[in-house]
């Protein structure tokens, strides 16, 4: 039964990884973009979250009126700002990890270095769960599992149903082609932008339903996340959300089994195995999808 509940709970636990994960994957997919800002827009999202939620005494998830709009214009932001520097695939790296010690520092002058979490009377949600048999499921994790499926679902169906999307994709493929039959890819990746900002608020308030916060967190969700964009697939957002899964599952289980000390020794044993099997990802399937 423990590994069951693991496994359960590792999976929907999956769902934040892909929720954190998704933005990053689809910045790198269509715009060549490996853009580790990202990182400071969730925990500047994590952030204003504790912030409104306990000054206002507001409902957790209705800050995300505040929130989702706030880094939606950075997301933009950064992205426009990207642009004008014209920026490499490699030298986008180097700025965007500039990007986030930036902020990364921002917010500790804020908020300071000291834990931060929202009060049970400000979050009910933390003490709240869901039990089915034997089986419990705390209400923060189905949270985070619902927003990355809507968010999975909703990308997928704009890159593959609207002309936005076919646009996107053909920038992924070709940019100099893509202009040539009338793509505006300077105002597209502008807006994709603040869309990747937008789903950074979301993984953001719901990293703040259930963790302490403190500025060095947004380093601890390097490797996780990038695992997931690797496994996943490049692009592949539904490839994304499907890694995600595995590995809050292998995490999990391994938590379980043996020790959490041995989850991230596994975990990363899983990824080097899997990507000499299978280098563009597990979950691949040859374009932004």
């Amino acid at each position: 039964m423990n590994v069951i509940q693991a496994t359960l709970t590792g999976a929907l636990i999956g769902g934040l990884y892909a929720l954190m994960a998704a933005g990053l994957s689809v910045t790198w997919g269509v715009l060549r973009i490996i853009n580790l800002a990202h990182f400071g827009l969730i925990l500047i999202g994590a952030y204003l979250t504790f912030q409104v939620a306990t000054s206002w005494h507001l409902d957790p998830v209705l800050t995300l009126v505040v929130t989702v709009p706030a880094m939606f214009v950075a997301g933009a932001a950064i992205q426009w700002l990207f642009d004008r520097l014209r920026l490499t695939e490699f030298n986008s790296l180097l700025v965007s990890f500039g990007l986030l010690i930036i902020t990364i520092q921002v917010t500790s002058n804020i908020w300071s270095a000291d834990f931060r979490r929202m009060s049970a009377d400000v979050n009910p949600y933390a003490t709240q769960s869901v039990a089915l048999g034997r089986l419990v499921f705390p209400v923060t994790t189905l949270v985070a599992f619902g927003l990355a499926a809507l968010v999975v679902l909703g990308a997928h169906l704009v890159l593959r149903r609207t002309f936005a999307g076919r646009a996107m994709r053909a920038i992924a493929q070709d940019r100099a082609v893509a202009g040539a039959f009338g793509v505006d890819h300077r105002r597209l990746s502008v807006l994709l932008g603040g869309v990747v900002g937008a789903t950074a608020a979301l993984a953001g308030m719901v990293f703040a339903l259930s963790n302490a916060l403190t500025p060095d967190t947004a380093y601890e969700w390097f490797g996780t996340v990038f695992a997931v964009v690797i496994l996943g697939g490049i692009g592949e957002v539904v490839g994304t959300f499907a890694a995600g899964i595995l590995v809050g599952v292998l995490s999990g289980v391994v938590s379980a089994v043996w020790s959490p000390a041995a989850a991230p020794f596994v975990l990363f044993s899983a990824i080097i195995l899997a990507l000499l099997l299978r280098p563009q990802g597990l979950f691949a399937a040859g374009g932004v999808r």
